[in-house]
């Protein structure tokens, strides 16, 4: 059974914001081919990851010092109910993860990078050991495919006024990177100058903002169909 874990990490709820219509495109799409059986969704803003605690820092200190730590061996480790709190709720987030073939992620762009959600919830999966088998070594995450749709208020491509302030693509590449996910499979799709629609003084770029969001919406249709990822369909 396909499975697909879809994340959404926009502030903004409503209808109005591009990444969410754009993540449920693919959902929408994924889900007419593979059925809703193996689909999981997780709104990292309306259901906010809480932040990293002092339980949290210890218990992954201890883990570390005792090697490569399975998940289902942490829980053991455990010394006090703050602990065992902490990996109950941890445990889940990297259970869903792990459990997941395709991870969506909708990541609008905020102050050049990704929005606090999808941070927190980034940097509690990423307990110690979480992702390595500890009988291969190799990373668990290694066949996962991501797929991240960025909506930018504004344009950060080659050429462009403000070329080389995009902080989030590279950050989420590198990060699923060091995780053991294959370059191959992790995907950026980008709708670009999203405010043009907005704010009067980006009215010209409309024409641009139209064009982008269109291209994006073809990308994420394709990608939901086939889920293949190579660095000559990106659009980001």
């Amino acid at each position: 059974m396909a499975t697909l874990l879809h994340l959404d990490s926009s502030a903004n709820r409503s209808s109005e914001s591009v990444s969410r219509q754009l993540t449920a495109l693919f959902a929408g799409t994924w889900q007419a081919i593979h059925g809703s059986a193996g689909y999981r969704y997780r709104d990292l803003t309306a259901d906010p990851v809480p932040p990293l605690s002092t339980a949290y820092c210890v218990l992954g200190r201890r883990v570390e010092r005792h090697g490569l730590v399975p998940p289902d061996r942490v829980a053991g480790l455990a010394k006090s109910p703050a602990e065992q709190q902490e990996w109950a709720l941890t445990c889940l987030l990297i259970t869903e993860l792990l459990a997941a073939e395709t991870v969506l992620i909708g990541a609008p762009m905020y102050n050049y990078s990704v929005p606090a959600a999808l941070k927190a919830w980034i940097d509690r999966v990423s307990f110690p050991g979480a992702f390595i088998d500890p009988h291969t070594g190799q990373s668990l995450l290694r066949d996962t495919k991501v797929v991240v749709i960025i909506a930018q208020g504004g344009a950060y491509g080659a050429g462009s006024p403000r070329e080389g302030w995009d902080f989030q693509t590279p950050y989420l590449r590198t990060y699923f990177g060091k995780h053991g996910v294959a370059e191959g499979n992790v995907c950026f799709v980008s709708a670009e100058m999203t405010k043009a629609g907005l704010v009067p003084h980006l009215a010209r770029f409309r024409p641009l903002a139209a064009s982008s969001l269109a291209a994006a919406r073809a990308e994420v249709t394709a990608l939901a169909t086939a889920i293949t990822c190579s660095t000559s369909s990106e659009i980001a």
